[in-house]
């Protein structure tokens, strides 16, 4: 079966191959055998080709933080999913025509749903659910102030909130992405400087935002905190920038803003395999009712893998690049 391979960390499209390994043989009584039907090329994934990412195991190795897949086989002892149930899988290492995984890593997804929006449901979709739901407790009619909001998280984020009658202050580089993102209901649209929170305040009335979520690092962070009420949280879940997170210690001393972090295993962790396929089942629905969308620029078979990670490195892109590895969909 054809995998794709990384012999050494560097530039993505020169460092990984696509190879013939071995087929993954048949699942023990806890395990699920699956065909891989698409994967998405993820920043993660650019990172983890590149020796960057926080994961660097032995090489060779195989990247992929996401794909779904169809179900060929299953053990005894797995009763979740059967042959021809659809899948995405909590595992990595998913750039490859099949997986062999224990049966609480398999997720079922309803049948009939695009496959291509199914590849991405595995991160993105949850994170923003999570960074939502998991911190502080927000009623109908608050606010809550984003940066990097016309990022995968962050669409998925301004959708997540407007379903729950949340309001959003959505930071963005480029004031041209302002008409798009208030059609998917994002309430406030502003360009970052270095009076974001006067902007803030003054658009929204003065009112307390008790909840942030950030992903640039560095000075981003702090301006971001500037603009939390008092005792509010301010959760960073990705470094764009490479910067570690800079923020006055005046925020924490005496206003007592919280600095966490979000991580998706960590909090999916917590949680029992029924309580993930629970919110798995509930993105998944959105997909199909057309809630929850990403856009997709090109498709590619896994033997042109160099030229997707090429695609998927440069700018002026559509949407995500996706690969088939067994064939169009």
């Amino acid at each position: 079966m054809k995998q794709v391979l990384i012999d050494a960390y560097g530039t993505p499209w020169e460092v990984a191959r696509c190879a013939e390994v071995e087929d993954v043989g048949a699942p023990a009584a806890d395990e699920v055998v699956f065909d891989v039907l698409v994967f998405p090329i993820n920043p993660a994934d650019m990172w983890f080709c590149k020796g960057s990412y926080r994961l660097k195991p032995p090489l060779p190795a195989t990247p992929g933080a996401e794909c779904v897949g169809r179900v060929t086989a299953v053990g005894a002892a797995v009763k979740h999913v059967k042959p021809g149930d659809l899948v995405i899988n909590l595992q990595r290492e998913n750039w490859t025509q099949k997986r062999r995984v224990k049966g609480d890593d398999a997720i079922p997804l309803p049948a009939g749903i695009d496959l291509r929006q199914a590849a991405m449901v595995r991160i993105n979709p949850p994170t923003a659910q999570l960074m939502l739901s998991d911190f502080v407790d927000l009623k109908g009619g608050e606010w809550v102030i984003q940066n990097v909001a016309n990022s995968a998280v962050g669409r998925l984020l301004i959708v997540l909130a407007h379903q729950r009658g949340l309001r959003t202050v959505n930071v963005v580089r480029r004031p041209e992405l302002a008409a798009e993102l208030t059609g998917l209901g994002a309430d406030l649209v502003l360009v970052d400087g270095r009076d974001l929170a006067e902007r803030v305040s003054q658009e929204t009335g003065g009112a307390p935002i008790r909840l942030g979520v950030e992903a640039i690092g560095g000075a981003a962070t702090g301006r971001l905190a500037d603009c939390l009420a008092t005792d509010g949280t301010l959760v960073h879940y990705g470094s764009m920038s490479g910067e570690n997170p800079e923020v006055g210690r005046s925020n924490f001393i005496y206003r007592g803003v919280r600095l966490t972090g979000f991580m998706l295993g960590r909090f999916l962790s917590r949680r029992s395999p029924e309580k993930i396929r629970a919110i798995y089942a509930d993105l998944a629905g959105q997909v199909m009712a057309g809630r929850l969308y990403a856009p997709v620029d090109t498709v590619y078979p896994i033997d042109k893998i160099k030229d997707a990670l090429a695609h998927a490195d440069r700018g002026g892109r559509n949407g995500k690049i996706l690969v088939c590895p067994n064939g169009p969909i």
